[in-house]
């Protein structure tokens, strides 16, 4: 029999609340209180710099972000300078890996297996590129990957670009990648995606690839 793995969808939420909901059920999690939980959402739009990072990465003043109503985090995940906007899917899997398997490199590149599939529902071949995180078609990136582990329990997680606004990954230099671009589901199909049909399929691919009973909160 499948683990079970609870499905929390919260909609646009701001960044530091959804923050402070993963690191509750990061806690409930590490004393076996629940299970596994993916998260969904997406948030107004916000940069994040990973312990990797530095604000050398934001390419534009305080005043410009403040004008564009960005705000900065500087959090506890791996990874440089990220972008989190509407129009985005963002995941944050709470997951024990004591009970899956302890290899985050394996954790890691599962993560990016889930994309690259859920991607090929829409036609989109993707893949890796040696020594960076994430998911590319071609030399552009379509999903971020940074995390935390505690107690070999995950939070923090991925973003994949549906259509957000890529004006806003000009403000930054993202993952402290100069010499990649980004790209984005709508624009490489041409076509509006549907978040709601696109979540069902990421939630099917994840249960699939973690082999996880899937199971809406």
């Amino acid at each position: 029999m499948k683990a079970v793995c609870d499905v929390l969808d919260t909609g646009l939420k701001d960044y530091m609340e959804v923050y402070s909901l993963q690191k509750k059920l990061l806690a409930e999690r590490i004393r076996d209180e629940i299970p596994d939980t993916l998260i969904l959402t997406e948030h107004p739009p916000t940069f994040t710099i990973g312990r990797k990072g530095g604000r050398e990465n934001i390419l534009v003043s305080e005043e410009v972000l403040k004008k564009n109503g960005i705000k900065v985090y500087e959090i506890d995940r791996g990874g440089d300078v990220t972008y989190h906007g509407p129009g985005q899917i963002v995941g944050y899997p709470i997951m024990n890996l004591a009970k899956w398997n302890k290899d985050i490199h394996l954790y890691l590149r599962s993560l990016e297996e889930v994309i690259i599939r859920f991607l090929s529902h829409f036609k989109i071949t993707a893949g890796r590129i040696n020594n960076y995180t994430g998911v590319w078609v071609g030399d552009c990136k379509i999903a971020a990957i940074g995390i935390g582990v505690s107690k070999w329990t995950t939070f923090h997680g991925f973003c994949i670009n549906i259509n957000p606004d890529k004006k806003h990954f000009r403000m930054i230099t993202p993952c402290g990648i100069k010499d990649k671009s980004v790209t984005s589901l709508d624009e490489l199909t041409g076509e509006t995606t549907d978040m709601r049909k696109a979540k069902q399929v990421l939630v099917t691919e994840f249960g699939n690839c973690f082999e996880r009973e899937m199971r809406y909160a």
